[in-house]
């Protein structure tokens, strides 16, 4: 066993450091007992992180590397990498071996611990470099001067758009509209199907824009906390109040819910909501578009007049389609199919006004659509992202094949 000090910066939390370090968050937890009595991580803290020995396995009668390999999600190369003393020599029953740590060397969008802004930023220059056809623009900035990028994929004629992260602590979602980027694009750039579908159809009939993060700031507060040298510190503690854990916050920086700002029957949901000045959910702000990440996105949505529109939220399983009566005609049945690709639940909703979806289908008359994804308590854990992730792929993937 090594012993490593590690002392952390800005940014660290106890999930990305055991990914640091390739050891369980279990572990990490139990040399640093401390942590327990600590709501976040702040700069400067050591942090002690035990090294284990190496994984290690004795060969069975039968097993093969490649049997091995699969067995345990690590590539043959990677097996004999780890065990030189392998080479052009037979896998013999009860040779000991050494199992190494999974590769995601693969794969650009992978998570390491909370999915946050700079992971994404990363993962958006890689993703334009690594694949040409794969572009990105700033189509606004956050209260904090965060760009918020939109992703663009495909030369079609019908425009659509998916947004994720307007609600703070359902930032869950960024990760999935970004590994649907990714798979979307690996398979058109190797020109093969993803999960049947026919990706160059998707390409030629559909131009996708693709917000992942419209509430970055929100994001930053919920999984890092607020230091003492934020601008909005005591302001933030104010709102949320006295309380420094931040898991529960949905709005903005300035305390505003972002799925409330939009022009659609505005002033009734204020009312409705009854709240009148910043807190961690339900303030609808001064007035409509006030913020500068709400009015980015309907910055863009008027600017590409999309035809369908799709907002990334959690929790449910389910999928609210209709506005007022001011959808379309064949927006339920477009709900329902979406519904049975993911196996949700369509769901016609009342009582509720001032969120983009409402906004959109108002404004435009088009198919826009909630998509609540999971079920639990926000924010919902990483634990259950890939079980989100294969529901949620599919509801994408079946909007690029409406028409």
């Amino acid at each position: 066993m090594t012993l490593i000090y590690y002392e952390t910066v800005r940014g660290d939390t106890p999930r990305r450091i055991a990914f640091k370090y390739g050891v369980s968050l279990h572990s990490l937890m139990s040399t640093n007992q401390w942590m327990d009595e600590q709501t976040y991580l702040w700069p400067g803290q050591i942090v002690l992180v035990e090294k284990r020995a190496p994984q290690k396995y004795k060969v069975q009668p039968g097993d093969t590397l490649s049997i091995i390999a699969e067995a345990f999600g690590v590539s043959r190369l990677e097996l004999l990498q780890a065990n030189l003393h392998l080479l052009n020599k037979p896998c013999e029953a009860g040779v000991v071996i050494v199992i190494p740590p999974k590769s995601n060397d693969s794969r650009i969008v992978t998570l390491e611990g909370e999915y946050g802004y700079s992971n994404m930023m990363r993962h958006i220059e890689r993703l334009t470099a690594t694949y040409p056809f794969v572009t990105a623009e700033v189509i606004g900035r956050s209260v904090m001067g965060k760009p918020i990028p939109a992703i663009r994929i495909g030369c079609g004629p019908r425009q659509v758009h998916f947004n994720g992260a307007v609600h703070a602590n359902e930032w869950i979602t960024s990760p999935c509209l970004m590994q649907f980027i990714e798979d979307y694009a690996c398979a058109l750039y190797r020109g093969v199907c993803w999960q049947h579908y026919n990706v160059t159809d998707w390409y030629n009939h559909n131009t996708l824009w693709i917000v992942p993060m419209v509430n970055p700031d929100g994001v930053e507060i919920v999984q890092e906390g607020v230091h003492p040298l934020h601008p909005y510190y005591h302001q933030l503690l104010e709102w949320n109040n006295g309380r420094r854990q931040f898991r529960r916050w949905k709005a903005n920086i300035r305390g505003v819910d972002l799925n409330d700002q939009f022009p659609a029957h505005w002033e009734e949901e204020r009312e409705r909501r009854g709240k009148c000045s910043p807190a961690p959910q339900d303030y609808s702000g001064p007035s409509p578009l006030s913020e500068p990440e709400s009015v980015a996105l309907a910055w863009l949505t008027d600017r590409e007049k999309f035809d369908l529109a799709l907002s990334l939220h959690t929790q449910g399983r389910e999928i609210y389609w209709n506005y007022r009566s001011f959808e379309p005609s064949y927006a339920e049945y477009w709900a329902l199919r979406l519904a049975r690709a993911g196996g949700y639940r369509a769901v016609k909703l009342s009582g509720s006004d001032a969120g983009y979806k409402d906004w959109f289908i108002e404004k435009y008359g088009k198919p826009g659509f909630t998509v609540e994804a999971g079920t639990g308590i926000n924010p919902l854990p990483l634990t259950d992202y890939e079980d989100i992730y294969a529901e949620v792929s599919l509801i994408l993937a079946e909007c690029l094949m409406l028409q």
